[in-house]
């Protein structure tokens, strides 16, 4: 079998090469022709025009490999079953799932891809791309992306922090100033120049903290200082800078409900910040289920073609391959109509998004089933 299996591997990722690739600089150059004249207004150099389209490739890459995967497979299918292979090798005793492992461990090694991609990359790849898209706009618009002005965040953890300036890549703050009750009961607040985050804790310089007792006839304990560590202070930069994030996306739940677009991380930090918000439960849960499944496009693109490439021997290809093609943007139909369902709450999170993912490969299953 490892030599039938080489040699369906080889055929198969030299036409899932060029596709992919084909794909690729299609699907390049038909956003590069639409937005020339922008990147030309924007002073960009060739090196950073492809830095740019580097940037948004993960976000490319989750439609165009699922459709490049399916498209390549059906192809090499089609063309063993047109010179009779297929055939031959199902003579031998070869089950049609036997035959199809290789499809599905590449599919498989896709998925993978594709979370790890989504989950490293993907968070900060469209900022990136705007930030080069910005490069030659000049300090205030390059500065207008990372800086941002007369920043407020009240945290779910009873903390309110307010700054004249936050740096969003690094997490300081320029005149900061925070507020909360501690767990004695008493209030507390610290105002200072500045704000790190440093080896895991908030570090204030030039800074006044000040301690007010329940007694109104008290005088506040105040400490003077040049230079402050607070532990207790657990909100980290990219908790609040997933926040932002999540709070800037679901100010729009159409938006939203187009695509998973928040990573696993960004999920968990809100969720940390914000242990007992129940405003975006569904929508978070909903994105975070369309994280886990959006990768698996590619294991049901092969589920969808397989069926459907190995018996185009019998009659027309083409029947095949156009039947396939409508099955699959027919699941990408249904994987959009379940996000805009769950996020609405409309439909369990986890049925919204794993539920196309389950009926078409169950029904690619049937058919490959029924392939004699």
């Amino acid at each position: 079998m490892r030599l039938l299996d080489r040699y369906l591997l080889r055929e198969f990722l030299i036409i899932f090469a060029y596709c992919l690739a084909g794909c690729l600089v299609f699907w390049i150059s038909f956003d590069l022709f639409q937005e020339l004249s922008d990147l030309q207004r924007d002073q960009l150099t060739t090196l950073e025009v492809a830095e740019y389209y580097a940037w948004k490739s993960p976000d490319l890459l989750m439609i165009v490999m699922p459709v490049t995967l399916l498209s390549a497979l059906l192809f090499v299918l089609t063309q063993h079953a047109r010179h009779h292979e297929l055939t031959a090798i199902r003579s031998a005793g070869v089950s049609l799932w036997r035959l199809s492992l290789p499809y599905f461990l590449v599919g498989a090694l896709c998925s993978l891809w594709l979370f790890a991609a989504s989950e490293v990359w993907g968070p900060r790849s469209l900022e990136e791309a705007e930030r080069i898209r910005k490069k030659h706009q000049g300090r205030e618009a390059a500065a207008s992306s990372r800086y941002l002005r007369n920043f407020g965040f009240p945290s779910g953890l009873g903390r309110v922090w307010q700054a004249d300036t936050y740096d969003v890549d690094t997490g300081d703050m320029l005149t900061v100033h925070v507020g909360w009750k501690t767990a004695e009961g008493t209030h507390r607040e610290i105002v200072a120049q500045r704000a790190e985050w440093r080896d895991g804790v908030w570090v204030f310089q030039e800074a006044i903290d000040t301690w007010f007792t329940n007694n109104p006839a008290a005088f506040p304990f105040r400490i003077v200082t040049n230079r402050l560590s607070v532990s207790e202070l657990t909100e980290t930069p990219s908790q609040i800078r997933a926040a932002l994030k999540v709070n800037d996306l679901f100010s729009n739940l159409r938006q939203a409900a187009k695509r998973p677009q928040l990573s696993l991380r960004e999920i968990l930090d809100y969720r940390r910040v914000y242990p007992n918000d129940t405003r975006h439960s569904a929508a978070l849960l909903t994105q975070m289920h369309g994280r886990l499944a959006a990768p698996w496009t590619c294991v049901v693109a092969v589920f969808i073609a397989v069926p459907f490439g190995a018996a185009s021997g019998r009659r027309n290809p083409f029947v095949g391959v156009a039947s396939s093609m409508f099955i699959f943007f027919g699941y990408f139909i249904l994987l959009r109509l379940g996000l805009i369902l769950g996020t609405a709450d409309r439909l369990p999170a986890w049925l919204a998004a794993w539920g196309p993912n389950l009926v078409f490969s169950l029904l690619g299953a049937w058919r490959m089933a029924r392939v004699r």
